[in-house]
């Protein structure tokens, strides 16, 4: 076990290391090749700021795969085709999503480069074959029922995923805190259940959290280069996979070996989990996909017609700040993410309930306070914008020297304040 989990580590790793580095020539060339269009009217930001930053993270998918596929542990797992699956759904969908990102093509064509890649995983074996319905156990898919699931999964799961992606680290950081609650899942489901099935679930959660952890410090406010549609149509449908891979491969007549028929019964709650796990790990994005398509076609327009009603438009729209709205989302995408996982290692327990209420009245409290500006400490100020920087306590004496202008004391703490503020 512990040697499994040091080749995810290390493959988390390596898959943020690769992204990391190759944001900044990516960014170079975003900026070489035109690929930072004009500020639009639904825009946030003030600056036209270059995209293409898919380009980075699908380099770190293929380096992480690359290195998975050598390590003892993981061999096991290209064994079969999901991993050639992830990865040809994934190239297909980065190369539209580059295309848009420098032409912005259509979003019928789009929607149909979606479909496309889906059917090609869906060729090559990554596929729901049966659905667990209460009251009738286990039923098997037929060949174009599961079909036609996997794509609409996939579709849903990319579009959501997309949606968001309207401020600087909004998608990259609600899909990095989604996917840490589906990793700590497939992992209790290998290890805890004794599911070997759930291995390629797991190893695609822990290149998916390398992907966004390694593009997140160029993407935050304010961010130096967009994901644009190559990065947030890739991650999704490398979210869409982890579930996909789950419910593809593990066998439910498993889960039936561990006693009684209440037993059963019992271990079948963590099987539900992989179908619904997408869409609560993405409720807040599923939700603002929902309400934007309701919200478009009763005004007469197309569903696809970009407008700012989006929830991170809205909260911004009521007073919050960039950072605010962002950490806003980013903790309610964690309490329903890992609250589903708690839930479905422990669903009869009442204080967990208990306690899910108080965390979101909690979060309420602490994240809706119109005056809350997040701080990290003064040791690590190098490692974040300035705005996210601690401002240092300077001591009486210099305060008092601050106010001569002869005086070069004041000169660095008025510096560094400026920048704390800007």
């Amino acid at each position: 076990m512990g040697q499994h989990v040091r080749e995810y580590l290390l493959t988390l790793c390596v898959t943020a290391a690769v992204t990391y580095l190759l944001t900044g020539p990516v960014r170079k060339f975003a900026i070489a090749v035109g690929a930072m269009p004009a500020i639009r009217a639904r825009d946030v930001h003030r600056e036209p700021t270059p995209r293409l930053g898919g380009a980075a993270m699908f380099g770190g998918l293929c380096a992480g795969l690359v290195v998975a596929s050598q390590l003892t542990g993981l061999r096991g797992v290209f064994d079969v085709r999901e991993p050639q699956a992830l990865l040809s759904g994934a190239a297909l969908i980065w190369v539209i999503g580059v295309l848009d990102d420098k032409f912005e093509i259509d979003a019928l064509i789009k929607l149909g480069g979606q479909l496309i890649a889906a059917g090609v995983m869906v060729q090559q074996g990554l596929k729901i074959l049966w659905l667990p319905v209460p009251g009738l156990g286990t039923v098997l898919l037929s060949d174009w029922a599961g079909t036609l699931l996997t794509v609409a999964l996939i579709v849903i799961t990319i579009n959501a995923v997309n949606f968001v992606d309207g401020l600087d680290g909004l998608a990259a950081g609600m899909v990095c805190i989604a996917t840490a609650a589906f990793f700590l899942y497939a992992y209790r489901m290998w290890f805890g259940h004794g599911i070997e099935a759930a291995a390629p679930t797991t190893l695609f959660s822990a290149l998916l959290m390398g992907m966004c952890v390694g593009f997140l410090p160029h993407n935050m406010h304010p961010a130096r280069i967009f994901m644009g549609d190559s990065g947030s149509m890739l991650i999704g449908l490398v979210m869409a996979a982890c579930a996909i891979s789950a419910t593809g491969r593990v066998d439910p007549d498993v889960l039936k070996l561990f006693g009684t028929e209440r037993d059963a019964v019992h271990a079948m709650v963590p099987v539900y989990i992989p179908l619904l796990l997408p869409l609560t790990v993405i409720a807040i994005p599923v939700a603002d996909l929902v309400l934007a398509i309701v919200r478009r076609t009763w005004n007469g327009q197309s569903p696809f017609a970009a407008d700012r009603g989006h929830l991170h438009h809205r909260l911004l729209e009521i007073g919050h700040s960039h950072s605010r709205a962002v950490l806003i989302m980013y903790f309610w995408s964690g309490l329903i993410a890992f609250g589903a996982v708690v839930y479905s290692a422990n669903s009869a327990s009442g204080r967990l309930v208990f306690g899910l209420l108080l965390l979101s009245a909690a979060g309420l409290v602490l994240l809706l306070q119109p005056r809350f500006t997040p701080r990290v400490p003064y040791w690590a100020r190098h490692f974040v914008p300035p705005r996210y920087r601690r401002r240092r306590e300077v001591p009486r004496a210099e305060t008092l020297s601050a106010g001569r202008e002869d005086s070069p004391v004041a000169k660095e703490p008025a510096a560094e304040s400026v920048g704390a503020a800007r």
